[in-house]
């Protein structure tokens, strides 16, 4: 019997129940899940901002899950040399990326060396994105406003 490695790569940063749920959805689909957290340097190159969480510290939050088997440090744009470097039979990315031209290229250039993409729901209503535009909206608030009913004036 063939053992199947997966890989989840990902920024999971503000950890949630979008992250929970892709890698729940990988570990059962694979003998071995590898996580691939994303450096903030390639999130600043990729993304054009840093994460709010430090990457030692997402790795150990990721680490820490009994659903992920290994975790690796994704320091490299390209996924493609990140399976040279970690190797695995299948990618799992979330169904935001499916018909999209970083999808299309993902499929296309895992396709030439035999790794399978799979696609899993996105969690609409929970993204980073989303946790840091809420976040940014309580900054924003006036403090008078945030300190109503603490007893301080």
């Amino acid at each position: 019997m063939t053992r199947v490695v997966g890989y989840a790569p990902g920024a999971y940063d503000l950890f949630h129940i979008g992250h929970l749920n892709l890698l729940r959805h990988a570990a059962e689909q694979c003998d071995h899940l590898i996580a691939g957290v994303v450096s903030d340097e390639m999130l600043v190159l990729t993304k054009g901002r840093a994460p709010v969480i430090p990457l030692a510290e997402r790795m150990e939050i990721v680490r820490s899950l009994r659903i992920v088997d290994e975790v690796h440090a994704e320091v490299v744009p390209d996924k493609i040399d990140t399976w040279r470097e970690v190797g695995f039979d299948v990618i799992f990315k979330g169904d935001d990326w499916r018909g999209t031209e970083k999808g299309r290229r993902l499929e296309r250039d895992f396709g030439a060396v035999g790794v399978e993409v799979r696609y899993f729901p996105y969690t609409v209503h929970t993204s980073s994105t989303a946790l840091r535009r809420a976040l940014a909206a309580l900054e924003g608030a006036p403090r008078a406003a945030s300190l109503a009913g603490d007893g301080r004036r």
